[in-house]
């Protein structure tokens, strides 16, 4: 019989091109797709992915030339956002899962690999971050945060500029008029609540703000080039908003900057 494929929403980038063919997802190769490999092969090695938890696993390459990789159960966050994932417990625990990788790939060595999309050379300090932990790139169960999928745009970089990813998407940190849901008018509290619960030290705390706004940037342009250079659903993106909320997210961080730190220190 043949194998029956099932599309899978996938991201922006890969839209329309991720299936599950059983217990697996099949997704397209990229040039950075060693340098990737590489990296879920040391997650397995250290024992942070394995058994449906903390990553994908790779399980090779198929006759179509697409990668392979261990489906993993669970929910993502996609519109419109179940409550529970607005809580303050599932926050708590993207922050850990997110430790805990830190922890798991601090002895992987990415130099002789190449990546997908460098970071700003202040947020490099020897540790490939995931670089993505949006909403739809996290696996829960019941409630809960066990694992990181789609690790495309995983590079050198460092746990702080991971932090800052995730929290500028999950607090979120941008205006409030342009949240739609229950974390309007608490994007102080959960930056602090994220820190907090990811154990986020005094130093990167200081420098947390800064690596968000760059963050957003550095995000937004990525999507702009995506878009500028013909892809279809960067494009759409960009043409439909989201330039414009672009500008106004940078204007919110550089009027809010201060409330922001405050928030962190105090």
């Amino acid at each position: 019989m043949p194998e029956v494929e099932t599309q899978l929403l996938g991201g922006t980038a890969n839209r329309g091109l991720v299936v599950r063919v059983g217990d697996t997802v099949r997704r397209p190769l990229r040039p950075s797709s060693t340098a990737t490999h590489a990296l879920l092969q040391h997650l397995e090695r250290v024992g942070f992915s394995g058994g449906g938890n903390g990553a994908p696993t790779l399980l090779g390459v198929d006759a179509q030339g697409r990668e392979v990789l261990s489906f993993l159960p669970g929910e993502t966050v996609t519109p419109p956002y179940p409550d529970w994932s607005m809580t303050d417990a599932a926050l708590d625990s993207v922050a850990q899962l997110l430790r805990r990788y830190h922890s798991a790939v601090a002895g992987f060595d990415p130099d002789t690999f190449e990546w997908a999309e460098p970071v700003p050379p202040a947020y490099v300090e020897g540790m490939v971050s995931h670089n993505d932990p949006n909403l739809d790139n996290v696996v829960f169960r019941d409630g809960v945060a066990v694992a990181l999928i789609d690790f495309d745009l995983a590079g050198p970089g460092s746990a702080l500029w991971d932090v800052a990813t995730a929290i500028r998407l999950w607090a979120p940190l941008r205006p409030d008029a342009d949240i739609n849901d229950p974390r309007r008018g608490r994007a102080l509290t959960r930056l602090r609540r994220f820190a907090d619960s990811y154990g986020l030290g005094e130093a990167d705390r200081l420098r947390l703000v800064d690596a968000a706004a760059l963050n957003h940037v550095w995000c937004m342009d990525y999507v702009r080039r995506g878009a500028e250079t013909g892809h279809p659903w960067f494009r759409q993106r960009w043409t439909t908003g989201e330039a414009d909320l672009t500008d106004r997210t940078n204007h919110w961080f550089t009027t809010h900057a201060s409330a922001l730190r405050q928030a962190l220190l105090s």
